[in-house]
C-alpha cells in the first residue's frame, strides 16, 4: 500500500484539508479527528517506520556471517550491540514515539509500541524489547494479532538473553492464540520461534517438527531454503540421514546461495561416507572440490572438513596441518577462520597439553571469530582462565606419568627413566636456541606440533608447568640429601629468590628457570617423586582426583559447560568408582543431565534416592526447600542476596540494578544493605560515566559510615577514582567489563606504574623473606633451647620423644598422626562450610572484597575444595609465617557475618599447611585433622 505522500489524489486535496483544519484543535476527541489521526499515523509515520525496520533487517541478513558447521541461525537479523545508538533505528523509535505522544487517539499506538520493541531488538536492548513488547501483549488484549506478533517477539528476545524456560512459556502461549483468523505471516513467525527455541534447548525432534511447519506456512522463498536446510539439519541429528539427503539435495538443486548450495553437497559426502562406511573416500571427494575453480572461495571450509575427518581419525598432526591451511586460505568468512583457530586451540590444549600455543590461538579465535557465535563467551572465558585449567591439567598428567613409572620393574623404570632424561636434554637445548615461530593469518609457521604429546615427560611445556609447581611448593630449592627439609635458612634457598614463585607464571618463564636444573638433578627429581609406597600413591591420587574435581567444576560454573562438566564428573565416577563423593557427583549429573537427557537425569536422581537417602542431596531432591532453609528468614534473605549476585556475576547488570533496588525496597536496612549498594553501584559503573560512579562511591560511605567490610574497599575506589579521574573520563563507562571477583575498573599502566609495582613487589619480596628468615631462625633457636632441656633437665613428666618437629611438646602419650607441623612457611587460613549444596561464590566475594581493601592485589588468594558429599573448604593464603596467618584470622574473623551469606552454625574456621591440605581426601581425613589442629595449635 502507498504512502500518503505517494497517492496523487490525496497529494491533491490533503492541502485542502489542512486548510480547513485550521483552527481546529486535533486534540479534541472527535470522530473527524480520530479518523485524520489514523490516516496520518498509519499511512505516513507508522509505514516510515516499518519500513526503516525492514531494510535494517535485509541489511543485518547481508551482512550476516552463517557458520554452517554448526545448526544455522534461524534468523539473520541479530547483531552484537553497539557502543553507540544506530542512526536509523533512532529514528524509527522517534516516528513510534510521535504516534504515542501526538497520535493518542488513533487505532496503532499498539503498534507503535511494537516498533518500539523490534527497534529496541534489532538494537541488541534485549531487556528494553521485552519490556515492550510485555506492554503489548498486557494492555491491546482485545488485538489478537497485534499480542500474537508481540508474544512471537517476545520470545525471540528472551532467547537472545538465554531465559529459555521464560520463553518457552510465551511460546507456548502465542501457539494457544492461533486461529483461522491469523494471519499467514503470524503464524510463520510463531513457528520460526519455536523452531529457533527448539535448537537452543537442543530438543531437535519438536525442531523437525516445527521446521515443517514453518517451511509450509511461509511465503518468502529465501526463507523457506534457509528454514529446508536447518531441516535437513536436524534430520541428520535425529538419525534420518534420507530424509536429511533429500533435502539437502533440494537446495543444490534450487536456486539458493552457492554458499548454501556448496555446503548443502558437503553434508551429502558426509551423509554418503557415514553410510557406506569409508571414511579415506569422504577425505578423497573433498579434496576433490579443490579442483573446481568455483570453489576457491570455499577452499578454507573444505580444509576444515579435511581436518574434521583426519581428527575424527585420531590423526592429530594431519588435523593440525588441514585446520591450518583452512586459516590461510580464509579469504572472506573471519567465522571460518575462528573456527579454524578454535579447533586449534582446542587441539593445542587438551591433545597436545601446548598451553602457550594454546592461549594464542585462542586469541586469534576471539579476534577472528563474531561475538554472535553461539558460545563466543565461553571461548572468551575460557582464554581468559586457561591457567586454571593449565594448572590441573597438568597435575593429571604430571601424576598419571609418575604412576605408570612407578608400575614398572627396576630395570624398565630405569631404561624408561633414561628416556625422560634424554628428552628433558633435547627440550632444553631446543629452549635455549631460536623462538618457535607463532602462525599469523598471512600465513607462515603455527607453534610447532613435535612441542608437545599426550605423554607427560615427552611434552616440554607440560614437563615445565610440573617444575613450577614443584617449586611453588618446596622453593628453588638445591638438589641434595634431605631436600624436603623446612627448616633450612632462607640463604639456603638457590638463587636467593622469595619461596612465593608467582603460580601465574608462563611456560616459557618457567622453562628459563627450569634450565638452570642438571640433568642429574632432574634424574633425582624424577625418582624422588615416583609414588613407590601406599602413602605416596594415595597422596598422587588425591591430587587427581582433586583436578578432576576443580575442572568439573570450573567447567559447571565458570564456563556454563554443561557437556564438558558432564564428561568429566562421569570420567571422575569411572578412575574413582569408590569416591565418597559419590552423592555430590550423582547430584551435579542430575542437575546438569535435566535440560540435555531428562532419563540420564532421573537415572542419577533414582541412584540418589536409593543409595543415598539419608544425604542432603536427596533431601533437596524431595523437598526443594530443604537447602534454602524457606522457613528461616535470614536463609530466605540469603538466598535473595545470592540471586541478585548471580545476576552481577553474569553481567547482567539491569536487572541486578532493578533486582537490588527491590529488595532494598522491600527490606529496607536488611543485614546485607551495604554489600547491596556496593554490588549496584558497581552495576551501574559498567553503564554510567566516572562523576556519577563516584557519586555513588561516596553516598555508600555517606549511609555507611559504621560498616568495616565494604566501606574500607570504597574508600580505596574513591581515591584511585581521584587518582585517574582524567583517564577514566574518556572512557564510555567508568568501569571495564572485568572479573566479577577482582578489582572492576584497573585500567592499563603506563611503564611509570608498572616500574613502580616492581619496585613494591620487591620490597613486598623482601619483606616475605625475612619473614621466612626469622620464622626459620627461631626455630632453630628453639630447638637449641630444647637440647639444652634435654641435657640439664630432669623435670619429670614429659616424654621428650613426643616432641613435634616444629619443637612443640606435644600431649603426653599422643598417637602417632599422619599430620605434621613440618611445613612451617606455607599456611592458610581455612573456612569449613558443612554443606555440600550451598553455593559458596556470594560468600566469596565477600571474601575477595575484604583481602582487596587490606592487601595488594594478588598477595592472597581464596580456593575451594569439596570435601566428601557435605562439605566445602574455602582456603586463604598462602601466608609464611603461623604470626601472619594468625594476624589475618584476628582480622576476617570478626567480619565473618557480614562475609558469609550461609548460617552461622554452618562453617567455622581452622589453620593448615599446605602439606596437611593436601591430605584431606575426605571427610573423616578433615574430622582427624580437626582434633590434630585443636591439639597442636
Amino acid at each position: 500500500m502507498k504512502r500518503i505522500s505517494e497517492n496523487p489524489v490525496i497529494r491533491i486535496f490533503f492541502p485542502v484539508v489542512l486548510l480547513l483544519m485550521a483552527g481546529c484543535s486535533l486534540e479534541k476527541k472527535t470522530g473527524f479527528n480520530r479518523a485524520m489521526q489514523n490516516l496520518t499515523a498509519h499511512y505516513n509515520i507508522l509505514f516510515d517506520a516499518n519500513e526503516i525496520l525492514r531494510q535494517k533487517q535485509q541489511s543485518y541478513a547481508l551482512s550476516f556471517i552463517d557458520s554452517y558447521n554448526d545448526i544455522l541461525s534461524v534468523y539473520q537479523d541479530t547483531t552484537a550491540k553497539s557502543t553507540s545508538p544506530d542512526k536509523d533505528l533512532e529514528d524509527a523509535k522517534q516516528k513510534a514515539g510521535k504516534i504515542i505522544n501526538i497520535k493518542e487517539q488513533s487505532h496503532y499506538l499498539g503498534d507503535a509500541y511494537l516498533v518500539l520493541g523490534k527497534a529496541d531488538y534489532l538494537e541488541g536492548d534485549y531487556f528494553d524489547a521485552v519490556e515492550f513488547f510485555s506492554y503489548v501483549v498486557r494492555s491491546f488484549a482485545n488485538k489478537p494479532k497485534l499480542t500474537e506478533e508481540a508474544l512471537a517477539w517476545k520470545a525471540r528476545s528472551l532467547i537472545h538473553l538465554g531465559q529459555l524456560p521464560q520463553a518457552k512459556l510465551v511460546i507456548d502461549s502465542a501457539i494457544q492464540h492461533i486461529v483461522k483468523k491469523t494471519p499467514r505471516n503470524t503464524i510463520t513467525e510463531i513457528y520460526a520461534v519455536k523452531l529457533q527455541y527448539d535448537i537452543d534447548a537442543q530438543d531437535y525432534t519438536d525442531g523437525e517438527d516445527m521446521a515443517v511447519k514453518a517451511i509450509k506456512s511461509s511465503r518468502e522463498k529465501a526463507e523457506r531454503l534457509r528454514w529446508t536446510f536447518i531441516l535437513a539439519q536436524l534430520q541428520e541429528l535425529n538419525n534420518k540421514p534420507a530424509d536429511a539427503y533429500k533435502n539437502y539435495t533440494s537446495i543444490v538443486n534450487s536456486n539458493a546461495p552457492f554458499e548454501m548450495a556448496f555446503n548443502a553437497s558437503l553434508n551429502r559426502i558426509r551423509i554418503d561416507q557415514n553410510k557406506n562406511g569409508i571414511k579415506t573416500s569422504r577425505i578423497d571427494q573433498l579434496k576433490a572440490l579443490l579442483n573446481n575453480e568455483n570453489n576457491k572461495d570455499f577452499a578454507d571450509q573444505i580444509y576444515y572438513q579435511v581436518a574434521q575427518q583426519y581428527y575424527a581419525d585420531k590423526d592429530i598432526n594431519n588435523a593440525v596441518k588441514n585446520y591450518k591451511l583452512s586459516v590461510r586460505l580464509s579469504r572472506k568468512n573471519q567465522n571460518q577462520k575462528g573456527l579454524s583457530y578454535l579447533r586449534l586451540a582446542d587441539i593445542f590444549f587438551k591433545d597436545k597439553a601446548d598451553y602457550v600455543s594454546a592461549k594464542k590461538y585462542y586469541d586469534s579465535t576471539l579476534m577472528n571469530l563474531s561475538p554472535n557465535y553461539p558460545g563466543y563467551q565461553i571461548i572468551q572465558k575460557k582464554s581468559n582462565n586457561l591457567q586454571l585449567l593449565a594448572d590441573r591439567f597438568g597435575i593429571i598428567a604430571r601424576e598419571d606419568t609418575l604412576q605408570m613409572l612407578a608400575k614398572l620393574d627396576n630395570k624398565a623404570r630405569a631404561a624408561k627413566i633414561d628416556v625422560l632424561v634424554n628428552q628433558e636434554i633435547l627440550r632444553r637445548q631446543q629452549a635455549s636456541g631460536p623462538a618457535v615461530t607463532t602462525y599469523n593469518e598471512q600465513g607462515g609457521n603455527g607453534p610447532s606440533a613435535e612441542t608437545g604429546g599426550t605423554f607427560y615427560f615427552y611434552n616440554s611445556n607440560a614437563v615445565s608447568q610440573g617444575y613450577n609447581d614443584f617449586k611453588r611448593q618446596w622453593g628453588n630449592r638445591k638438589l641434595e640429601d634431605n631436600w624436603r627439609r623446612s627448616n633450612k635458612a632462607s640463604s639456603e634457598i638457590a638463587g636467593g629468590n622469595p619461596p612465593n614463585v608467582d603460580p601465574d607464571a608462563s611456560p616459557d618463564q618457567v622453562a628459563q628457570n627450569s634450565n638452570s636444573m642438571t640433568a642429574g638433578a632432574y634424574r633425582q627429581q624424577l625418582i624422588k617423586n615416583i609414588p613407590l609406597t601406599p602413602e605416596m600413591m594415595a597422596q598422587s591420587n588425591a591430587r587427581i582426583y582433586n583436578a578432576y574435581f576443580d575442572i568439573a567444576n570450573f567447567y559447571r560454573d565458570i564456563l556454563a559447560d554443561k557437556q564438558d562438566a558432564i564428561a568429566t564428573y562421569e570420567l571422575l565416577l569411572s578412575r574413582f568408582p569408590d569416591t565418597p563423593d559419590k552423592p555430590a557427583i550423582y547430584y551435579n549429573l542430575y542437575r546438569l543431565y535435566s535440560d540435555i537427557n531428562p532419563d540420564k537425569s532421573d537415572y542419577y536422581k533414582n541412584l540418589i534416592l536409593k543409595n543415598y537417602a539419608d544425604t542432603p542431596f536427596a533431601h533437596v531432591i524431595i523437598n526443594p526447600g530443604y537447602a534454602s532453609g524457606s522457613n528461616d528468614a535470614e536463609a530466605i534473605l540469603n538466598e535473595q542476596y545470592d540471586q541478585v549476585y548471580d545476576l552481577y556475576s553474569k553481567k547482567d547488570y539491569k536487572a541486578a540494578i532493578s533486582s537490588i533496588d527491590d529488595l532494598q525496597k522491600r527490606k529496607p536496612g536488611n543485614k546485607w544493605s551495604a554489600q547491596l549498594a556496593y554490588l549496584r553501584a558497581i552495576s551501574a559503573g559498567h553503564m554510567e560515566k566516572v562523576d556519577s560512579f563516584r557519586n555513588d562511591l561516596v553516598k555508600i560511605v555517606n549511609e555507611y559510615p559504621n560498616d568495616k567490610l565494604i566501606v574500607p574497599l570504597v574508600k580505596q575506589h574513591i581515591t584511585y577514582v581521584d587518582a585517574h579521574k582524567d583517564a577514566m573520563a574518556k572512557r564510555e563507562f567508568a568501569l571495564m567489563d572485568k572479573d566479577p571477583n577482582e578489582e572492576p575498573f584497573v585500567p592499563p599502566v603506563n611503564d611509570e606504574e608498572q616500574r613502580a609495582a616492581i619496585r613494591y613487589n620487591n620490597i613486598i619480596a623482601e619483606h616475605q623473606q625475612e619473614a621466612v628468615k626469622q620464622a626459620e631462625a627461631y626455630k632453630e633457636a628453639q630447638r637449641k633451647k630444647e637440647q639444652a632441656n634435654q641435657l640439664t633437665s630432669n623435670k619429670p613428666g614429659v616424654d621428650q620423644s613426643a616432641k613435634s618437629d616444629s619443637g612443640r611438646v606435644a600431649p603426653p602419650n599422643a598417637k602417632p598422626s599422619i599430620f605434621s607441623m613440618r611445613d612451617s612457611t606455607n599456611y592458610y587460613f581455612v573456612i569449613n562450610v558443612s554443606t555440600g549444596t550451598t553455593n559458596l561464590a556470594s560468600s566469596r566475594f565477600g571474601i575477595g572484597q575484604f583481602n582487596r581493601a587490606n592487601f595488594q592485589p594478588g598477595a592472597i588468594t581464596h580456593q575451594l575444595l569439596p570435601i566428601g558429599d557435605s562439605t566445602q573448604l574455602i582456603y586463604v593464603g598462602r601466608f609464611y609465617s603461623i604470626g601472619t596467618v594468625k594476624d589475618y584470622a584476628r582480622a576476617i574473623i570478626p567480619l565473618m557475618p557480614d562475609i558469609m551469606k550461609v548460617p552461622k552454625d554452618e562453617y567455622s574456621f581452622f589453620i593448615i599447611t599446605k602439606e596437611n591440605l593436601d591430605k584431606l581426601t575426605s571427610k573423616k581425613m578433615l574430622d582427624s585433622y580437626i582434633d590434630y589442629y585443636q591439639n597442636n595449635y
